[in-house]
């Protein structure tokens, strides 16, 4: 057996002997069901558990208060790079039952983890920490760098890391995600890898009510209580939401594969029904395939939103939330780590995950199934074949599908985007399961464990691969610095985007502390019957 086999072997048995603390850290950050830029619960939950384990944690990196950027060292040697992520999504707060329900004192509105997020952070830093462990067994020389990315759902923080230099010294890059889309599974991806994410909030605010119509000459008020008032900053943002819905039809040529998204962040701040809504806030999110289509659409959204405050009485802002780069593939790390992941095997699934998941189907109304489970979530999927799958839906022009931040680490070193089977239920013909089934399963041990450990093997094995087999750490690169025009600062290389500082003062829903306890910003509104 050769070093690298033996330091694999104790990376593996380190995952195995830690999977009670994995399964109890995932369920601790599932529980706390914390969203975007606002995870306080989570990110300190991390810097302390990383601290003890012996890494350095900057706590706050790049501006962002809930980021941290946590390194380990054994010597000089190449440095990999790797992250957790924590935040969930609002309206999808789900108790870690078989049958729907928000968790224990909270309502349906508050956030919770659909990818998971729990389980992606803890699957990569149970890797993060095999490999530790075998460094110091092996002596094996290198740093790690683990960072805690907060706000992924709005791509926020990995294009603001990437532009204060976080990811400059790294030799090579490890992005894990739960499977979320067939031929996604089990697999790594190959040529075509995420788009641009671009978010953008657009603010508009009547701050001159009174010049809208000037009162008559008996008024001693410059607008008096009976006189018509502006419009102001609810009916520009509803104007602004009906027009940009014209996008699809009128800025993008057909056939391209993309989505824009929004969401109304903030709105009114009226006192009474004759005072005009003084401010109102919404975003919108781009997923895209390149750079110019994002800020094409921009544009569109910019003439939009100067005529809704024109026709309005208002004035506007544009407010960057985040700008994310296209993904740039590196067949040389991804065919090690799908090597590891043949070696590791696909999840498989208990008695006690099938059970849970058998109760769901019962709630449902479905005959439970003996295996409930798709078939594809425990079976391997090679990379090219995924790959083709995927092409045969996508336009041949259409260089990059969907839209996740990981890209940012891919313009200054190596990356590969690992995917692993998450829990997902076999339907019968024609049903679809609501979404709560599948983050249920997020948050039982025995659902979400299997995906966990099989993430956290395949990332270490793979992090020994690079800090070992000097041949590869240099494939990797060679075709970075191929696929970049020479590397960073090549004429194919995409320098970061992000040009805005961390967006963490707007109204993002949280859970806060009142009189009443702990809420989140929706209240929670008592079900009938309690």
């Amino acid at each position: 057996m050769t070093t690298l086999d033996q330091a694999k072997s104790t990376a593996r048995d380190t995952v195995a002997t830690r999977m009670g603390d994995l399964s109890q850290w995932t369920r601790t950050i599932w529980d706390y069901g914390e969203t975007a830029w606002r995870e306080y619960k989570s990110c300190a939950f991390y810097v302390d558990l990383l601290r003890r384990e012996g890494f350095e944690v900057e706590e706050g990196s790049g501006g962002m208060p809930t980021a941290f950027c946590a390194t380990w060292s054994n010597g000089e040697g190449p440095t990999i790079g790797g992250y957790a992520e924590y935040d969930g999504i609002p309206g999808n707060c789900q108790a870690a039952e078989p049958k729907q329900g928000p968790r224990p004192g909270l309502g349906p509105h508050a956030g919770g983890h659909t990818d998971p997020h729990s389980a992606l952070g803890m699957g990569a830093l149970g890797g993060f920490l095999a490999t530790k462990a075998a460094m110091e067994k092996h002596d094996i020389k290198g740093t790690l760098k683990f960072f805690g990315e907060p706000a992924e759902k709005v791509r926020g923080s990995k294009p603001i890391h990437a532009a204060a230099g976080y990811y400059d010294d790294l030799d090579a890059a490890l992005s894990f995600h739960p499977f979320y889309m067939a031929p996604l599974c089990n697999t790594v991806r190959w040529d075509t890898h995420c788009g641009v994410g671009y978010g953008v909030i657009y603010e508009f605010t009547c701050d001159t009510p009174e010049t809208w119509m000037a009162g008559g000459d008996g008024s001693p008020i410059p607008a008096s209580h009976a006189a018509a008032r502006a419009p102001g900053a609810t009916d520009a943002l509803m104007m602004m939401y009906n027009a940009a819905k014209a996008l699809r039809e009128h800025v993008m040529a057909p056939g391209q594969s993309w989505s824009m998204n929004e969401t109304i962040i903030s709105h009114g701040q009226a006192t009474a029904d004759n005072i005009p809504a003084q401010i109102a806030q919404i975003q919108y999110f781009i997923r895209i395939s390149e750079v110019e289509d994002a800020e094409h659409v921009i544009r569109g959204l910019d003439h939009f939103a100067e005529n809704a405050a024109r026709m309005n009485h208002c004035s506007w802002r544009r407010h960057w939330v985040a700008k994310s780069r296209p993904g740039l593939a590196n067949h040389a790390i991804s065919a090690a780590t799908y090597a590891n992941l043949e070696t590791v095997g696909a999840p498989v699934w208990g008695e006690e995950a099938k059970t849970f998941a058998r109760a769901i189907q019962t709630e449902l109304g479905l005959e439970p199934m003996a295996e409930p489970f798709l078939p594809m979530i425990s079976e391997l999927k090679d990379p090219e074949a995924a790959e083709a799958e995927m092409r045969h839906i996508l336009p041949p022009s259409q260089r990059h599908f969907t839209s996740d931040d990981y890209t940012e680490f891919c313009w200054h070193a190596p990356t590969v985007r690992l995917y692993i089977g998450r829990p997902a239920l076999t339907a019968p013909s024609g049903f679809a399961y609501p979404a709560w089934a599948m983050n249920a399963m997020g948050g039982h041990s025995a659902c979400i464990d299997p995906m966990v450990e099989v993430a956290a093997q395949v990332l270490a094995m793979t992090a020994l691969d690079v800090l070992m087999d000097a041949e590869l750490l240099a494939m990797a690169q060679a075709e970075f610095r191929d696929r970049t025009g020479g590397g960073v600062g090549g004429d194919k290389w995409i320098a970061p985007l992000c040009d805005h500082e961390p967006p963490i003062h707007f109204r993002w829903p949280e859970y806060v502390t009142t009189a009443r306890g702990e809420d989140w910003v929706i209240p929670t509104v008592p079900r009938q019957g309690d």
